[in-house]
This record gives C-alpha cells, sequence and structure tokens, in this order.
C-alpha cells in the first residue's frame, strides 16, 4: 500500500461493511485530485490514538526526563498531557470505484483506500491507496 497525506473531502452518509450485510454511517464518497470516487464497502474501520507515551510530559511523569521530574507538574502541564491522551483519529479502509476513465492515462478506476478523519479538526486525509 502506498503512503500519502493528501487533504481530501468526503461525503458521509451509509455506505455497507464488509462481510456483515449491514450498512453503516461512514465515508459514502469522496473527492481526491479532483477525481470523484465512491466508497462500494467498508473493509475495516479503527481509531488510533497519538503516541502520547513518547510526550515530554509522559515520560517525565515516570522520571526519564532530566531535570522534568524535579519540579510538580502546573495546572497547565496536565491540561496539554490530557490533550495527548484525547488526541485520536478515525481510520476508515473503503473500496471505492469511479466512473470508468475516459482516456487510460487518467489512472485505475478502482482500489481500496485508507481515509483518516481528525474530530477535534474535522479533517479528513487520505493516508493509504492500494490499486
Amino acid at each position: 500500500m502506498r503512503r500519502y497525506d493528501d487533504p481530501v473531502e468526503v461525503r458521509r452518509g451509509l455506505v455497507a461493511g464488509q462481510g456483515s450485510g449491514q450498512s453503516l454511517q461512514g465515508p459514502e464518497q469522496f473527492l481526491w485530485h479532483g477525481r470523484l470516487w465512491k466508497v462500494r464497502s467498508v473493509v475495516a474501520r479503527w481509531v488510533e490514538t497519538g503516541a502520547w507515551w513518547q510526550s515530554s510530559r509522559a515520560r517525565s511523569v515516570i522520571g526519564e526526563e532530566v531535570g522534568e521530574a524535579d519540579h510538580l507538574p502546573r495546572q497547565r502541564d496536565w491540561d496539554e498531557f490530557e490533550g495527548d491522551l484525547l488526541a485520536e483519529r478515525e481510520l476508515w479502509r473503503v473500496e471505492a470505484a469511479r466512473p470508468a476513465a475516459r482516456e487510460p492515462q487518467e489512472g485505475p478506476t478502482s482500489g481500496v483506500f485508507d481515509l483518516s478523519y481528525d474530530a477535534i479538526d474535522g479533517r479528513w486525509q487520505l493516508v493509504g491507496c492500494l490499486d
């Protein structure tokens, strides 16, 4: 799978879940590089958190940061640390297709895509593609 970090516009709606036979609310179609892709089915869905355990605040709590463990954390430090803990994004692996390309150079007409949604920013990204 090729990796990307491209912004995409997504329209949510009911989409078919892989193997379950049920529909769920998710990305129904997306616009990537000016091309419209329609989601055929959701292959997988999961949630990832940020690497909070690698932050300097987390390391200072367990005493791994030199000099950091010598002071008591202020409320602002805990508020920022809580932000690190709460940072997460939804990932959707979807099968999608677009109308048949008129010219061969227009590229593939179907593929599997990883779409990422950051609820805090309200932003969608295309993070992977297998076509």
